[in-house]
C-alpha cells in the first residue's frame, strides 16, 4: 500500500498527456470518488500536478478529462470572508504540505490555514477540517451550474442538494444527490445563485451552493459526513448509515487501508528496485478503479441503480466509466485472472445495459457515449465466459452480441458500417464513415470472440460459422505491395494517396505502423500475408527503427498522441496509446521471442516511473496500467478471447499471485536484473517448458513458473512452429 503513489500521471496538459490522471481518494471499484479540485468547473483537467491553487474537494466519477465528468460537487473550507465563488475561496497549497495515498488525503490550505482530510468508503465519505482560531470559519457546499438543489437544515447540523451536471448524455431523469452532516452546530448559513446570496434555506437553481459557518479555536476539528447517491437523498442516507454507522474518521480511514492492502496483496512483488515496486503498485492502483460501481443497496439489501437509458430506478447490478476500446486489450484479461468475482458482477451489469438500452455500450460515461470505435464489448463479454466466469445470463449477453455485430446502434453502439462489412468484407474508406480500416480490424476481431463464445455455449454451426469467416475479414485491407494495412473503397480499389504515417483518416489515433499489427486473433494469417517468418520479423523491427515522422493533416494539429510518439526516442512505437501496446509480443508468434523480452523491458524501463509525469500517454481506465503490470509478470493477454498469456521477461525477482480460487502462480526469476532480461530456461511445476505462452487453464489451477534469466539471448528456445502462441489460421 506504502509503494502506491495517486500523483503518478497527473502532471498532464491538453498537449502533452503524461497520464491524465487525477489522485483518486476512493475504494477499489468505489459508487464515489474524492479529489483536490485545481481547474475551474468544468475543466477535464481537474487536478494538474503543476497547479499551485485548490479550490475545492469534488467528488467526482472522472474516467478521463477527454470523457470530463458526471455525478460532482464540491465541499471547500473557508475562514475570513465568506466567498462562494471557485476563485473566491481557492487557496495556495504546496505539495510539501500534502499526503496523498488511495484511503486517505491531506492538505494545508495555506490562506485559510486550514487542514484538509478526507477518507472514503465506496459511495461516502468523511472530511475533517483542522481550523485556525476565527469568528469566521466556513464551509461552502457547491452543487455546480447545469441545474442543481441545495437545502440548510440547521436544527439537524444538515445540507442536502443534487447535482444534475453531466458531460455526455442524454441522461434522463440524472440527479446526484448528496446528504452531509456536521458534527457542530451552525451558526451561520445561506445559500447563493451562482454568487448571488438569497434569502432561503432551500435553492433549487442554475447553479446553486450553500455557506455555512461558525467560530472555531485554535486546531480546532470539523468532522463532515458525506454520502450522496443516484437515486434519491434518502437513498443517500442509507448509503451513509450502510457505509459509515458511528464509525470515527481514523476507523473510518483504517478500514479503507485495510481494503486497499486485501486487494493490492493479491499480488505481491519481491525483489526489484524501490522505483519498480513504487511504479508496478501505483499501477495495480490505478486498475481497481474503472469501471466503478454505479449501484446501490436499499433498505430491504436489494442492488439497485439508476439507469441511464430509461431514468428510472432499476434492479440489480450496473457499472460506468470505462472505453472497451481500451481496456478490452488487457484490463478486463487481469480482472478475468485475478479478480474474476468483480467482472462476474460487471457481466451481470452489461445484461442489465442491453435489458434497459437495448445495445451493449462501447464507451459508458455512464451511459451510452458516443466516442470512439470498434465493437469490443464482444471481447469483453466473449473472454469472461471462456476464461470460467459463470453464474450470470450468458445467453442474454450472447444475444446482445449479436444484436450488435449486425446492426448499427446509437451513440457508438453496434458496428457503423455494418451494411459494408457484412457484405463487402470491410468498411470502405470512400463512404463518409471515419476511420474506417479500424473499425474493419476490431470488427475481424471481435467476430472472432463472438465465434469463440458461439462454440462454447454449442450454438448451431451455421450460425457461429459466419462470426468465423468475418474474422478473416482483416485480409481485405492487408496490401501486399508494401506490407501494411491500408483503407479501400468501396469499389475495391486502394486509397489514394496513401502515407503509412497519416494518423487518423482510415486508422484511429494512430498510422498503419500501428493498426498493421491489429490481428490478434490470427498473427500466422498476417504473417502469411507478410510472406514468412522473417520478413513478419523484419516489418516488427522496422517499427523501432523508423524515424519518428508523421503526418498531423487529419485532425488539423499535433494532437498529444503523435506528440508522445515522437518524443519517446523508440521510432514508430507509440506505447502511449492502445493500438500497438501488444505488437511487442508479436516475436513469439515468429520464432524471435528474445526480442520481445528485450523490447517489453526496455518500454517498462523507459515508458512508466511513478511520478507526476509517470505515463508515456493517456493511461485510459487502468489499460496502459494493465501493460506494465502484466508485462512484470512476464506475459501479456495479445488476444484475449484465445485464453493465452504471450511470454515476455518478468521484471521481479518473485512475482506472487493468490488467486479467488485459493491456488497462487509464483512466478521466480532469482537472476533477473536489468542485464539479465532473457530467458534462457522455463520451467512450469518443475518441468521443462518451451511454449511462448500459458494458457489460462493452467494458471487458475496455481502453477510454479521458474525462469532462468541470462544477458544473453537463448535463440533456440521458443524458436519452433510448435512454440508459437494461438492463431485461428492454425486451428484444426
Amino acid at each position: 500500500m506504502e509503494y502506491v503513489n495517486p500523483l503518478m500521471g497527473t502532471d498532464s496538459k491538453y498537449d502533452l498527456s503524461n497520464g491524465n490522471t487525477y489522485p483518486a481518494i476512493a475504494l477499489p471499484w468505489g459508487m464515489n470518488f474524492w479529489t483536490p479540485e485545481t481547474g475551474k468547473m468544468g475543466d477535464g483537467w481537474q487536478y494538474t500536478y503543476g497547479a499551485y491553487k485548490i479550490n475545492g474537494f469534488k467528488q467526482t466519477h472522472q474516467p478521463s478529462p477527454w470523457m470530463n465528468d458526471y455525478g460532482q460537487f464540491a465541499i471547500m473550507p473557508e475562514t475570513g470572508h465568506m466567498k462562494v465563488t471557485q476563485f473566491g475561496r481557492q487557496s495556495w497549497f504546496s505539495h510539501k504540505a500534502e499526503i496523498v495515498k488511495p484511503y486517505y488525503y491531506s492538505v494545508y490550505l495555506a490562506d485559510h490555514d486550514v487542514t484538509t482530510e478526507i477518507t472514503p468508503t465506496e459511495r461516502s465519505a468523511q472530511f475533517r477540517f483542522t481550523f485556525p482560531k476565527s469568528d469566521s470559519s466556513f464551509i461552502v457546499i457547491d452543487a455546480f451550474n447545469k441545474g442543481s438543489y441545495v437545502k440548510i437544515i440547521p436544527s439537524e447540523r444538515k445540507i442536502v442538494g443534487y447535482s444534475t451536471k453531466f458531460a455526455r448524455g442524454p441522461l434522463p431523469n440524472f440527479k446526484n444527490y448528496f446528504v452531509i452532516y456536521i458534527d457542530k452546530p451552525i451558526t451561520v448559513y445561506h445559500t447563493f445563485s451562482d454568487s448571488t446570496m438569497t434569502d432561503s434555506l432551500e435553492l433549487h437553481d442554475k447553479h446553486a451552493s450553500a455557506i455555512i459557518g461558525f467560530k472555531t479555536a485554535s486546531g480546532e476539528k470539523v468532522h463532515l459526513r458525506v454520502a450522496s447517491s443516484f437515486v434519491s437523498i434518502e437513498q443517500a442516507e442509507l448509503n451513509l448509515k450502510h457505509e459509515q454507522g458511528n464509525d470515527s474518521f481514523d476507523a473510518t480511514e483504517q478500514k479503507a487501508k485495510d481494503v486497499w492492502n486485501k486487494t493490492l496483496s493479491r499480488v505481491t512483488v519481491e525483489g526489484g528496485t524501490i522505483d519498480q515496486k513504487r511504479t508496478f503498485y501505483s499501477c495495480l492502483y490505478r486498475m481497481l478503479f474503472f469501471p466503478n460501481k454505479l449501484y446501490e443497496i436499499d433498505a430491504q439489501g436489494n442492488r439497485i441503480h439508476y439507469s441511464p437509458y430509461t431514468g428510472k430506478t432499476e434492479p440489480g447490478y450496473m457499472f460506468a466509466g470505462t472505453g472497451f476500446w481500451d481496456t478490452f486489450r488487457a484490463l478486463y484479461p487481469f480482472l478475468n485472472l485475478v479478480y474474476p468475482s468483480i467482472n462476474k458482477e460487471m457481466q451481470e451489469g452489461l445484461v442489465n445495459d442491453y435489458k434497459e438500452g437495448g445495445w451493449l455500450p462501447e464507451w459508458s460515461s455512464p451511459g451510452y457515449s458516443d466516442v470512439m470505435v470498434g465493437n469490443n464489448s464482444a471481447s469483453v463479454a466473449s473472454e469472461a465466459y471462456l476464461k470460467g466466469l459463470r453464474g450470470y445470463d450468458i445467453n442474454t449477453i450472447y444475444k446482445a452480441l449479436t444484436h450488435g455485430a449486425n446492426n448499427e446502434g446509437p451513440r457508438a453502439t453496434g458496428r457503423k458500417g455494418v451494411e459494408y462489412y457484412n457484405t463487402l468484407g470491410y468498411v470502405p474508406y470512400d463512404v463518409k464513415i471515419n476511420e474506417s480500416a479500424a473499425r474493419t480490424l476490431e470488427y475481424a476481431y471481435d467476430d472472432f470472440a463472438i465465434y469463440k463464445l458461439g462454440r462454447a455455449l454449442g450454438k448451431p454451426k451455421d450460425s457461429i460459422e459466419i462470426y468465423k469467416k468475418r474474422s478473416m475479414n482483416y485480409k481485405n485491407l492487408f496490401d501486399p505491395r508494401i506490407g501494411l494495412m491500408r483503407g479501400k473503397n468501396k469499389d475495391g480499389s486502394w486509397e489514394t494517396p496513401f502515407n503509412p504515417f497519416k494518423w487518423g483518416d482510415a486508422f484511429t489515433e494512430g498510422n498503419s505502423w500501428h493498426y498493421t499489427w491489429g490481428v490478434f486473433h490470427d498473427i500466422q494469417g498476417l504473417v502469411n500475408l507478410m510472406g514468412g517468418k522473417k520478413q513478419f520479423v523484419a516489418k516488427l523491427d522496422s517499427v523501432f527503427i523508423l524515424p519518428p515522422i508523421f503526418d498531423d493533416s487529419y485532425y488539423g494539429e499535433v494532437i498529444h498522441e503523435i506528440r508522445e510518439m515522437q518524443i519517446a526516442g523508440m521510432g514508430q512505437y507509440a506505447h502511449g496509446n492502445q493500438p500497438i501496446q501488444h505488437m511487442i509480443y508479436l516475436y513469439d508468434y515468429a520464432g524471435e521471442p528474445w526480442k520481445a523480452q528485450y523490447w517489453a523491458r526496455e518500454t517498462m524501463n523507459k515508458m512508466y516511473k511513478a511520478t507526476p509525469d509517470g505515463y508515456c500517454g493517456d493511461e485510459d481506465n487502468g489499460q496502459t496500467s494493465a501493460w506494465y503490470v502484466f508485462s512484470a509478470l512476464g506475459f501479456y493477454p495479445v488476444c484475449p478471447a484465445a485464453g493465452q498469456y504471450v511470454l515476455g521477461a518478468p521484471l521481479f525477482n518473485k512475482i506472487t499471485l493468490n488467486l479467488e480460487n485459493g491456488k497462487q502462480v509464483i512466478i521466480s526469476a532469482p537472476k533477473n536484473s536489468d542485464a539479465n532480461r532473457y530467458i534462457n530456461n522455463l520451467t512450469y511445476n518443475g518441468k521443462p517448458y518451451d511454449l511462448n505462452y500459458f494458457d489460462h487453464s493452467i494458471l487458475i489451477k496455481g502453477a510454479v513458473l521458474n525462469f532462468d534469466m541470462s544477458p544473453k539471448p537463448n535463440k533456440q528456445r521458443g524458436a519452433q512452429n510448435a512454440d508459437f502462441p494461438y492463431s485461428l489460421s492454425n486451428e484444426k
